[in-house]
């Protein structure tokens, strides 16, 4: 039974208000089980793909999906059936792949006993079609999304955004792949096809039926890793080019992740990376190792030909402190086979959000004495704006973590548009963050600057933190874009 136990308390904040999700110090406590149900043996169980949503209806502009909201049964732990939430019932819920300018709509049915949005993560669409709170679908109703999906290629999700009770409801599986190819990145040569694999990263934690268990903040026992729902599994793969399209979907879990053979010491093996959050680089970059905090997109492209058939490639997360929360999954290298894919010398359009004409600062920290995560020092109220921007201006936001003692992570998620990371804690970024991003981490006591325009639509979008156990004890706040 769904219950906002947690969500206005203290809890668990002020209990580990000294541990940092990531950190030995939260791994390593072991007043409680690691997990309260066996979990097999990491690469015992197959990696499976997301099922693609298949359009009820299509015309000549426009794809037409159905999907039901609701609570449904999945088999995560092999031989247990663990209650979730889903769309369509599906634990990742479907993947609806859009074409660049044509357009989306989606019904979505609500048939839980509670509400619920769908926020298009990392879409750019009108304030009424994004899912703010406000506009939540009743039990028994339904509500049409419609994407225009005018903006390029990238791997975007769709997942809950219900006032106060995201974390949950994510938690318990309202999340899904939504993918934009448009012509150019069609006439790139990437790897396609059974070759373009979305992986859904994320964490959990079971009690003894093997039911999902959630506690608000509860990071340092959420310590079985899924990929695509499905705890630490192998990947049979040809020895040729993939492009994998890697998510962090944990509400609070950051991943380091980085590739190699036998238990993970050394440098570790190179991955292309060729898009972050908003599509394609301008150039692929050449990387070991890849940072996603949660809600983050990296796509990379890895050549499993340089393996001898045979060879078992792990994916490891270097943040992790055990099995359970370093292995995230192993691919199986098998025979080679043709491979007329490549990865070009050039990818797609560098950011260009001109001069700033404002600039603002914007402070995130965890307020004791109210026990709850605050911006600016006040949690979120969808009646109040925070902000005002105006259409078409380039602003620079300073975006602070304030939280040094307690030491607590953020992250920061603007909706409705994209920005440029400038710097943090005025060092340069590079690699999957150079690009064009709508997350970014923002480090304990640090600061993180980015260049922020919104030059679509007018109305009200979301900014907060999306370590969504923050965002949903307040750490949220709105702007409204003005003419």
């Amino acid at each position: 039974m769904l219950s906002r136990r947690g969500v206005f308390r203290l809890g668990a904040v002020a209990a580990g208000a000294a541990v940092v999700p990531g950190s030995a110090a939260a791994l390593g406590r072991r007043d409680r089980a690691w997990a309260d149900v066996a979990v097999p043996p990491p690469f015992s169980v197959p990696l499976t793909v997301p099922e693609a949503a298949v359009p009820v209806r299509r015309t000549a502009t426009t794809d037409y999906y159905d999907m039901t909201i609701k609570h449904a049964a999945a088999e995560i732990l092999p031989g247990v059936s663990t209650s979730i939430m889903g769309y369509d019932g599906r634990f990742p819920g479907p993947t609806i792949r859009a074409e660049a300018g044509r357009r989306v709509v989606v019904r979505q049915t609500n048939a839980m006993m509670h509400e619920t949005v769908v926020h298009l993560h990392g879409g750019l669409v009108p304030p009424g079609q994004d899912g703010h709170p406000a506009d939540a679908i009743a039990p028994g109703a339904q509500r049409q999304y419609v994407y225009d999906n005018r903006q390029p290629s990238a791997t975007l999700w769709y997942h809950d955004h219900s006032h106060h009770m995201e974390a949950e409801m994510v938690f318990r599986g309202l999340a899904g792949f939504y993918l934009v190819k448009d012509p150019r990145e069609r006439g790139l040569g990437l790897p396609s096809g059974r070759y373009d694999v979305p992986l859904m990263l994320r964490d959990a934690r079971f009690d003894e039926q093997g039911q999902f268990l959630f506690e608000m903040d509860d990071f340092r026992y959420r310590n079985t890793l899924l990929v695509n729902g499905r705890p630490q599994p192998y990947m049979r793969v040809d020895a040729r080019k993939y492009r994998l399209r890697l998510l962090n979907g944990s509400n609070e879990r950051y991943f380091t992740l980085r590739l190699g053979e036998g238990e993970g010491q050394g440098e570790g093996d190179a991955m292309t990376v060729i898009a972050s959050d908003g599509g394609l680089l301008p150039a692929p970059l050449t990387a070991t190792s890849v940072m996603l905090s949660p809600a983050e997109r990296v796509d990379v492209v890895v050549d499993f030909s340089r393996y001898r058939p045979g060879t078992q490639v792990v994916l490891h997360n270097t943040d992790g402190t055990s099995e359970e929360t370093t292995n995230v999954m192993r691919f199986d290298v098998g025979h080679r086979v043709p491979d007329f894919s490549r990865v070009p010398e050039r990818l797609g359009r560098a950011a260009d959000l001109g001069e700033a004409i404002v600039t603002r600062d914007v402070n995130m920290n965890l307020d004791l004495t109210i026990g709850q995560f605050v911006i600016d020092g006040k949690t979120f109220d969808m009646d109040r704006v925070d902000t005002r921007i105006k259409r078409g201006e380039t602003e620079i936001w300073r975006v602070h973590n304030r939280d040094v003692r307690p030491s607590v992570p953020h992250n920061f998620h603007v909706h409705g548009t994209h920005f440029q990371v400038l710097d943090r804690n005025g060092q340069p970024v590079t690699g999957h963050e150079a690009g064009r991003k709508d997350t970014v981490a923002v480090p304990i006591g640090g600061d993180v600057r980015i260049k922020v325009r919104f030059d679509r639509y007018l109305g009200r979008y979301l900014y907060h933190c999306h370590l969504l156990d923050h965002s949903s004890m307040g750490m949220m706040a709105q702007a409204e874009v003005i003419g």
